[in-house]
């Protein structure tokens, strides 16, 4: 094998349409190709740039399938494959609801589901949503925290800066607990992820930056007393613009950094459909397995 890091791919939400078939026979497909895993990104709302301050790349014009109904989809159409958001974004949402659809999908796949959480940039999303985009990070942390307890306690009491729940819980809850995986690359994200984090899903290339993010990371880890040799680390290659040598370059890198998971993005490639997509993950897979 080029690299034995375990294998995902993320659903084409902006280019696989509304179909539902479409939906499902990628996901068939993904499974079948033998990856690991299924990564969905998220975002609620898009906006007018021309209107708005915009700082990412997305914007009223990129459909977005909302994550947990569409992984609740996906979980019923396939058996072994793992489910993850890569990222939600917790702070612009009601903790208590994510924790109820968090334990949910994963009482609904037999425990596939990993959640992965951001701080996200869509102010207009946050505004929409009625939540503070200026305090997202340290809210982010009590979520977690809240979150955590919801799903392993029946009942549960818990007093914060935001959040005051008295002898309340959520039922049904998962029998396993439900991994959090951090995105982002904000050094105070890498201090949370190390802290508190069930792994990491970085951004960027393997190169000198993407390797002094892992350091500070493995820093970190060190100094709350975890193993920083084996915490999970998960980048993404793009299939727009690589080639087999390329995205097996880019594997071999990204597991000489200490990467223990590699997904492949096949938007932005101009695919032209559904069976397009499939033939594109089949590729880099026979690429990196090779």
């Amino acid at each position: 094998m080029a690299t034995n890091l375990s294998l995902g791919a993320v659903l084409p939400t902006n280019e696989i349409g509304a179909d539902p078939g479409a939906i499902r026979d990628y996901a068939q497909a993904v499974e079948g190709l033998g990856f690991d895993h299924l990564l969905v990104y998220d975002h609620v709302l898009g906006a007018d740039p021309s209107v708005h301050q915009m700082t990412g790349p997305y914007t009223d014009e990129h459909p977005f399938h909302e994550v947990f109904v569409t992984l609740g989809f996906i979980a019923a159409h396939t058996r072994t494959l793992g489910l993850a958001t890569a990222v939600l974004v917790l702070p612009q949402r009601q903790t208590a609801l994510v924790a109820k659809q968090a334990a949910q999908l994963a009482v609904l796949s037999d425990n596939r589901f990993r959640l992965g959480v951001g701080s996200g940039w869509n102010q207009v999303e946050y505004a929409v949503l009625n939540e503070n985009f200026r305090n997202r990070g340290r809210r982010q942390e009590e979520q977690i925290a809240l979150m955590r307890a919801l799903w392993s306690d029946h009942l549960v009491d818990f007093e914060g800066e935001f959040h005051s729940v008295r002898a309340a819980g959520i039922e049904p809850r998962p029998t396993a607990p439900i991994e959090v995986w951090f995105g982002g690359a904000h050094p105070k994200q890498l201090e949370r992820t190390a802290r508190i984090g069930d792994g990491w899903f970085p951004i960027g290339a393997p190169n000198a930056d993407s390797e002094a993010m892992v350091e500070t990371l493995r820093g970190h880890l060190r100094d709350h007393g975890r193993d920083a040799d084996n915490f999970p680390i998960e980048p993404q290659a793009q299939f727009r613009g690589g080639n087999p040598e390329l995205w097996v370059s880019h594997a071999e890198r990204w597991g000489a950094m200490g990467a223990t998971a590699m997904s492949i993005a096949t938007m932005n490639a101009g695919l032209p459909d559904i069976d397009a997509h499939i033939e594109a993950i089949r590729q880099y897979r026979d690429a990196v397995t090779a």
